[in-house]
């Protein structure tokens, strides 16, 4: 095998122990994604009324960055949890000797300090990377803890943060992912200590030039209470509202139907009365609000008088009712199976297809509608709010 080949297989190895931990990380936030970000949705627009964009990209961004670096520290991962017996009796587990990186790029290097041509031989250094990498791993850390500490006065804290978190991934090193493996698969080096802090602090301190790009806290807050004034109720809110009511309303029906004989006339039935106690009975009872309401603090009220709210959140249970009918009856339809023995056997391919058609106009026409209101700025009601003129509002009933 050549000496170019060999080279350039160790390059690939390299270049595959920064791009597997970054891909096992994109992984992960995926998966982390997906399970948070409805509770995400809930909280933010619970708390402020709106999606905070730049605060969703900020904490999203750190959830993926700490993936991105505890990975990075990490993978690897040896085959076998006996690391032991992969290692010469002896072997030395830590480095406690400081700025040993500074000898190691400079020991066989060529750099002569009074030929500054020879400086760009610094750059062919391994040793130099690798402090670089480290010095550069946490310096995002420093600036996502500026935003969220806020205070230049706080860096001693951000200093401590810092130094506790790299020397948890130091730990995690040369106790085998805390006993998980016999033996550390990567030693304890005060060098990486030093620079990942170096590295932290730094970050807090040029934080400021990144984060000017995003809204402060502060106008954030003012949209929030601006909001709450105006007594505006996004439609985003209104639509996380509903889906929590038809979560709730399917969890109550799963339910009893765990207690009774399930056929289609029982789930129709038990699913009828689930939609008119949730949509409906509660509302009254509750002063206009649904469960999903209640979360999201808001209420509805027809601005007229009780009698006239009482009819107005009929009209609404029977808007999200005939939706629910239409639905179900199709359902029925695309699963019912006609014997080959009927008459009418030859028309069942005819029916399910019809079934399947109307089916997907129901759910494209739903998907449009949700859109338009979403997106439409507040030029917009959802049906079942428009059908039954109820308005919703963030005040409690005098």
């Amino acid at each position: 095998m050549s000496i170019s080949v060999q080279i350039k297989k160790r390059e690939l190895k390299e270049m595959d122990a920064y791009t597997q931990p970054v891909n096992v990380a994109i992984i992960a936030f995926i998966l982390l994604a997906f399970v948070i970000w409805i509770p995400w949705l809930i909280y933010t627009y619970r708390k402020y009324g709106f999606l905070r964009l730049s605060t969703t990209l900020i904490s999203f961004s750190f959830i993926f960055y700490f993936f991105s670096a505890l990975f990075l520290v990490i993978l690897p991962l040896p085959s076998i949890r006996d690391t032991c017996s992969m290692q010469e009796p002896g072997t030395q587990h830590y480095s406690l000797v400081p700025f040993r990186f500074i000898s190691d790029i400079f020991e066989n290097s060529g750099i002569v300090w009074t030929h500054p041509g020879t400086y760009i031989h610094l750059f062919e250094q391994t040793a130099f990377y690798q402090a670089l990498f480290n010095f550069l791993l946490l310096m995002p850390f420093g600036v996502y803890l500026r935003h969220f500490l806020k205070q230049k006065k706080q860096w001693t804290l951000a200093l401590g943060i810092t130094f506790v978190l790299t020397l948890f991934y130091e730990m995690t090193q040369v106790t085998g992912i805390f006993g998980y493996y016999n033996c550390a698969y990567r030693i304890f080096d005060v060098d990486d200590l030093l620079l990942n802090t170096l590295g932290g602090i730094v970050g807090f301190f040029i934080a400021p030039a990144v984060l000017a790009l995003f809204p402060s806290k502060e106008k954030i807050n003012e949209k929030a209470d601006l909001l709450l004034k105006l007594d505006e109720v996004g439609s985003m809110s209104v639509l996380i509202a509903i889906a929590m009511d038809l979560f709730y309303t399917d969890i109550a029906t799963q339910i009893f139907l765990h207690y009774t004989s399930v056929n289609e006339v029982n789930e129709f039935l038990v699913r009828s009365v689930s939609l008119f106690i949730f949509f409906f009975v509660i509302p009254i009872l509750w002063n206009g609000r649904t469960i999903g309401t209640f979360i999201m603090r808001f209420r509805y009220d027809s601005k007229v008088s009780r009698s006239s709210t009482v009819n107005r959140l009929f009209k609404r249970f029977v808007a999200i009712y005939v939706t629910f009918f239409i639905t179900f009856v199709i359902n029925v339809l695309n699963q019912s199976q006609i014997s080959m023995d009927s008459p009418y056997y030859h028309v069942s391919y005819f029916l399910q297809t019809g079934t399947m058609i109307l089916y997907g106009i129901v759910t494209i026409v739903l998907f449009i509608h949700i859109m338009l209101v979403v997106f439409g700025k507040g030029k917009r009601r959802f049906y079942f709010d428009e059908a039954s003129d109820l308005y919703t509002t963030k005040k409690d009933k005098i």
